[in-house]
């Protein structure tokens, strides 16, 4: 089996190279890069399988280049941010960030998050596709809500006729919800099904994707349910 390309854009030396060595310890292939620009360059000429992506970095900061990313790839990205209450956090998951780790890390943290990633990315229906039963449409896949069909066996959406273009992640969000319409799925369930955290984690990597969700899909088919969480209209 081929290993996983990393793409690993840092511009602090230290991390860079110490980060880079312990990934590699874990069986990926990493591309190292200091500034934004080259590792734009360096992600169009490599395609690697995942990006890593410290948001201040010079040239191109990580935001943009999440960004640039975003409009050419659906491959996923984790940003890396040096404070975890920064509104640098919410900036990389509305430019299509996946998820984000807080600097400084541990190591372990980080191979565990890639590969939390990963996993989501080469399972996009996983457990989630199990709620697509019934009769009709349903057996076929195809779930519709309003002008809005899913097909769970294709993975595909489609909001009245036209293709509704979705990353993984966002994907795994919309099957979790169209296998529960109308009830309501708290953040801490999403984090755990969608995001594989089996610990707390921050609610605002859900709620980000979800307000992503809905400029797709339209932003009243998910509600939100003050103190509980979300919940898709049938």
């Amino acid at each position: 089996m081929a290993e996983t390309h990393v793409l690993f854009v840092e511009d602090d030396d230290v991390i860079r190279e110490a980060t880079t060595l312990a990934l590699e310890r874990d069986g990926f292939t990493v591309t190292a890069m200091p500034d934004g620009l080259s590792g734009l360059e360096s992600f169009r000429a490599d395609r690697p399988d995942i990006a890593l992506l410290d948001v201040m970095v010079p040239g191109m900061d990580g935001v943009s280049l999440c960004r640039r990313i975003r409009d050419e790839s659906t491959v996923p990205v984790i940003m890396l941010s040096a404070r975890a209450d920064s509104i640098d956090v919410v900036l990389g998951l509305e430019a299509g960030a996946d998820d984000y780790v807080t600097k400084p890390f541990d190591g372990a943290v980080l191979v565990a998050r890639i590969r939390a990633v990963l996993r989501r990315f080469g399972h996009a229906g996983g457990a989630n596709g199990a709620g697509a039963g019934g009769d009709g449409s349903a057996e076929r896949g195809l779930l519709a809500f309003g002008d809005l069909e899913v097909d769970t066996e294709g993975m595909e959406v489609r909001r009245a006729g036209s293709p509704v273009a979705l990353t993984p992640t966002e994907m795994r969000l919309l099957l979790e919800f169209s296998s529960a319409p109308g009830t309501v799925l708290s953040r801490d369930r999403l984090l755990e099904r969608v995001w594989d955290y089996d610990w707390g984690g921050d609610t605002r990597v859900v709620d980000v994707h979800v307000q992503r969700l809905r400029t797709k899909i339209g932003q009243d088919r998910i509600e939100t349910v003050r103190g509980f969480g979300y919940k898709l209209k049938g």
